[in-house]
């Protein structure tokens, strides 16, 4: 399927005519992800978070707003998460910017090139992704970290728009299985096989889907995801891309 066949959801709540896409923009986008407050639930969770902060970050002024994806325009490599952190992208206004997700995501992007430097504490801290893009298919903080279904839907259609936007881009790489699931639709993905760490479905326009479990807390402090098995997605994302 070819970026300019690419389809809207028919379940997406705010589906994006042809013409519109055509004159559409990553900066366009990000500006609405900034402004949007259709969730209701998500928005009194990211603001209340932002006011009562957590005691270490006491002197920040919080984003508390919906964040937007972050990288290069000719990203040869996608990579999508699940959600703002409470206290990491919620605080910065930068996906996996400040906390301990993002240390262990952006110390592997350094270590295979994309990233300027291993670590990202704030949006003015100079990092810079160089063929690389990483976006998420909820750009609010959820409680838990746990989006509800019509959360999901409701940010779908930012989702398609980058995909349809980033037309380099040779390899897409889920963190987690909700990233997969919103990914396969979006991608004509069916049937779709089963999310497993290590997955590579390539797909019928010639770009390659990898899974991987999510840098969360949860699975690098537990060993369930190492810095070695991240390395070899991102090795089999550059092979992919012919920069290997």
């Amino acid at each position: 399927m070819s970026a300019d066949n690419l389809r809207p959801l028919a379940t997406s709540p705010y589906p994006v005519p042809t013409q519109r896409r055509r004159a559409d923009s990553l900066r366009a986008i990000a500006g609405e992800i900034e402004l949007c407050r259709r969730c209701d639930r998500l928005v009194e969770w990211r603001e209340s978070v932002g006011r009562e902060k957590k005691a270490a970050y006491r002197d920040w002024d919080y984003w508390a707003r919906g964040v937007p994806g972050f990288g290069d325009p000719k990203a040869t490599l996608l990579i999508v998460g699940l959600a703002p952190a409470a206290h990491g992208a919620n605080r910065t206004g930068r996906m996996f910017t400040g906390d301990r997700s993002g240390d262990f995501l952006y110390s592997a992007l350094h270590r295979a090139g994309y990233a300027s430097q291993p670590s990202s504490t704030h949006r003015e801290d100079g990092m810079v992704l160089r063929g690389a893009y990483i976006t998420a298919p909820v750009r609010c903080a959820p409680p838990a970290n746990k989006p509800l279904p019509d959360e999901r839907a409701h940010c779908r259609n930012f989702l398609e728009r980058e995909l349809f936007l980033l037309s380099d881009v040779h390899t897409i790489v889920a963190l987690g299985k909700i990233a997969y699931d919103e990914l396969c639709p979006l991608l004509d993905l069916s049937p779709r096989p089963r999310f497993g760490h290590g997955l590579e479905v390539p797909l019928a326009d010639g770009r390659l889907l990898i899974c991987s479990y999510h840098v969360s807390q949860q699975n690098t402090f537990t060993g369930k995801l190492t810095p070695a098995m991240v390395e070899d997605v991102l090795t089999a994302a550059k092979e992919h891309a012919g920069l290997s």
